[in-house]
């Protein structure tokens, strides 16, 4: 670390988040939402429009919802299936992404600047937090009450800034990453496309997405919003970047699609696709998310969703900490959650990545005819065309009491459904968020608990909420919200008089009979260490 005694402090702040794409701006926005103090800097102020990210599966909707963002904050479109493709065997695999799960559509497609712009916007209208441009990470130091980040300005100058935690949410090409000795290591999955987006095809772009698997150039291909349609095309052995990005290069590639005097192409670049995954998100005071901690390859179009997921996790755990409603230990749990399913969806893509990628024709037809063979099973083709396959975003370890698995799973989340309150209905997810809450289903959560019981749970931002069946109204005099249940959507096989407690990333911590909830606060006050 260079001396610091002549170089000026430019600020003081509880979290300082290193990049503002979309990962640093969605925990900037989560950051802001519950009141913490928190700057975000980049070495650049506008949104990128490079081709990036185009789908987000419901999870990744549901987080966006947690952070403000509603339906019509940016447009997507649904997508009802995605099809696989082979020139030798035909259609030879689908999944089913039509329909919706906890209140999202199962698949959309979107514009990342469009996404981008509408997380800056969520996180702008919060005091608690800001954005500096123009700022470069050059250096950081952990020091006893936090770290000190050592950037460099637009004019080439340096300045300090001091904050309680630093988030490194800069990339696949992380500073941030390198600073705390987690470069990635080992083999990566390094795979160049060509990623092409053509504008003007209003009425003329396909309505699903398709991995066409030829080994002569795999292609996947789908809509996005805005009149857009993505080609992404792998290159093969000798074609180089320069090449390929050539507009006589990208209108042959296309011209089976679009005849050249009709071509409006609005970007195109060539990525590199990796598959690497930290060794730890963490190290000390400082945290990694989004490509900063782990690349996926882009076939399970999980690469953004996983980075929030990261800030869902990480965002109301630094809230906490900073508020003091839970010791610094708290954090420890990020890792131990995010990392473990982040290698599993690495893991997934690379695994959908060798089907859309074969390497020969007799790879193709072998692995291909295997795949449509396999499908005619009834039970095989439920678990691919209904995406059984994906890992699900639940934890074997962290912060909840392990034990019970039914009839909610601990580690896994609360599902979602249309309530009501007495202004209108809404999804359930917005009577939760932000708050650690006692849930009880059918039965007020708070009646079996003691006064002293009641004070602590709120001293650290605790929460309760009732969960009615359709027609139960709220009791007179209760300390929880009410809200009424539709239907069994919400929580299928939950008895009367159950109850759970729900962190604000939507998590079950903790769950049993509504007459334990005294021992169930006790019990998850001392996880948090509180």
């Amino acid at each position: 670390m260079n001396n610091n005694e002549s170089i000026e402090l430019l600020a003081t702040t509880d979290v300082l988040v290193v990049g503002y794409g979309p990962v640093g701006a969605a925990l900037t926005a989560a950051l802001g939402r519950f009141g913490v103090n928190a700057l975000a800097i980049d070495k650049v102020e506008e949104v990128l429009l490079m081709p990036r990210a185009i789908a987000l599966d419901n999870e990744a909707l549901r987080i966006l919802q947690m952070f403000g963002l509603g339906e019509d904050a940016f447009d997507r479109i649904a997508i009802p299936e995605v099809k696989m493709r082979c020139p030798y065997t035909g259609d030879f695999g689908k999944v089913n992404s039509g329909g919706s799960i906890d209140g999202h559509p199962k698949l959309v497609t979107f514009y990342q600047p469009d996404l981008e712009a509408a997380l800056r916007k969520e996180a702008g209208k919060h005091t608690s937090v800001s954005f500096r441009s123009g700022l470069q990470l050059l250096d950081l130091e952990e020091v006893s009450d936090g770290v000190v980040a050592t950037v460099e300005t637009e004019d080439g100058t340096q300045g300090l800034i001091k904050a309680c935690y630093l988030v490194g949410a800069d990339g696949s090409g992380s500073k941030a990453r390198t600073l705390i000795g987690q470069d990635f290591k080992g083999q990566s999955y390094a795979e160049d496309w060509l990623i092409v987006d053509a504008g003007g095809r209003e009425r003329k772009a396909i309505d699903h997405i398709e991995f066409i698997c030829d080994p002569k150039r795999p292609t996947p291909h789908m809509p996005a919003p805005g009149g857009r349609e993505r080609w992404e095309f792998m290159l093969l052995p000798g074609e180089t970047r320069e090449e390929m990005e050539k507009p006589e290069t990208v209108a042959r590639l296309l011209s089976p699609w679009i005849p050249p005097e009709e071509l409006n192409i609005e970007r195109k670049a060539v990525y590199r696709f990796h598959a690497r995954c930290c060794d730890s998100f963490q190290k000390g005071r400082v945290f990694l998310v989004g490509d900063a901690a782990h690349i996926t390859p882009p076939f399970a179009g999980q690469g953004l969703v996983a980075g929030l997921r990261d800030a869902a996790n990480l965002g109301w755990k630094l809230a906490w900490v900073v508020d003091g409603k839970a010791t610094p230990a708290l954090l420890d749990s990020y890792d131990q959650e995010r990392r473990p399913h982040a290698q599993e969806m690495i893991d997934l893509a690379k695994f959908m990545g060798r089907l859309v990628i074969p390497r020969n024709a007799l790879s193709a037809i072998a692995i291909h005819g295997a795949m449509r063979l396999i499908g005619l099973i009834p039970p095989v083709r439920k678990y691919l065309e209904e995406l059984e396959i994906k890992p699900d975003n639940s934890f074997k370890a962290g912060c909840f009491i392990a034990g019970k698995k039914k009839p909610l799973a601990r580690g896994g989340q609360l599902p979602q459904a249309l309530v009501k309150i007495p202004d209108g209905i809404i999804l359930s997810d917005d009577s939760l968020s932000g708050r650690l809450t006692l849930v009880g289903f059918g039965v007020d959560p708070a009646s079996h608990l003691s006064r002293e019981a009641k004070e602590a749970w709120a001293a650290v931002g605790g929460a309760f909420l009732q969960i009615g069946v359709r027609g139960q109204k709220a009791q007179p005099g209760s300390a929880a919200d009410f809200i009424e249940s539709f239907d069994d959507v919400l929580v299928p096989g939950i008895p009367s008089g159950h109850a759970a407690i729900v962190r604000p990333d939507m998590v079950v911590m903790h769950n049993g009979p509504a007459t334990e909830a005294q021992a169930m606060l006790d019990d998850c006050l001392k996880l948090m260490k509180v």
